[in-house]
């Protein structure tokens, strides 16, 4: 008998990890050897148990959302698979998330015995998209849909962070965008380390230069 696919869940949401466990359990060519409430533990266990697939949901606590965790889990375990499971079907989580290095991307609606199938086939390479994920992808190949040829510059970045690089281009501290958006200074040192990871830049200066250049914020009134 061949050996069993081992999986390992990241949810924040204790209710769904286990729900999503107790299903896959079921399912005798399936293992699940690890559990990971935020995108700090999914890296580490990718890198510790090396599994064959990672359910990775896009929305967790702390300084490493699932996009940039999909990223280090690849870099730490290449041969580890990652299926995004989420609730979101948005362009600034889709594509993303599929630049990092997502194999599959399903929503949260899936049933479990389709779960179970679309873990199989990314265990052998197969990558499963939900059909409007699916159709997003073929558009932008295709140089379709609404959006603006201009590829956006922040399209990486969550929303939180999104937040705080508008924070740091109007000049507040670590500190002050702490206390305004109700984040540990420590989380908020790790959006900023995040933001200039995706945008490859060097510190706060460049990201304060670059939202005003790129129009992410916009001066009211000329400077005085």
């Amino acid at each position: 008998m061949s050996e069993p696919i081992t999986v390992v869940i990241v949810d924040d949401h204790p209710l769904v990890r286990q729900g999503v466990r107790d299903f896959l359990e079921t399912q005798p060519d399936l293992q699940v050897v690890g559990e990971a409430a935020s995108g700090e533990q999914a890296v580490q266990l990718a890198g510790h148990l090396v599994p064959d697939v990672v359910l990775m949901d896009l929305v967790l606590p702390g300084g490493i959302d699932g996009v940039e965790a999909t990223r280090r889990a690849k870099q730490v375990s290449p041969r580890t698979q990652v299926v995004v499971l989420t609730s979101y079907h948005e362009d600034e989580h889709i594509f993303p998330a599929i630049r990092a290095g997502a194999l599959s991307y399903v929503l949260k609606d899936v049933g479990p015995q389709e779960l179970a199938d679309v873990v199989r086939r990314a265990a052998r390479g197969e990558a499963v998209l939900h059909p409007h994920v699916a159709a997003r992808l073929v558009q932008e190949l295709q140089g379709a849909g609404a959006r603006s040829q201009t590829p956006n510059p922040f399209s990486e970045l969550s929303d939180r962070e999104l937040e705080v690089l508008r924070l740091i281009a109007e000049g507040f501290s670590n500190v002050e965008i702490a206390e305004k958006l109700v984040l540990s200074a420590k989380t908020v040192k790790g959006h900023v380390s995040n933001i200039l990871s995706k945008l490859q830049l060097q510190d706060r200066t460049q990201a304060a230069v670059y939202a005003w250049r790129t129009g992410l914020i916009r001066r009211q009134e000329p400077p005085v």
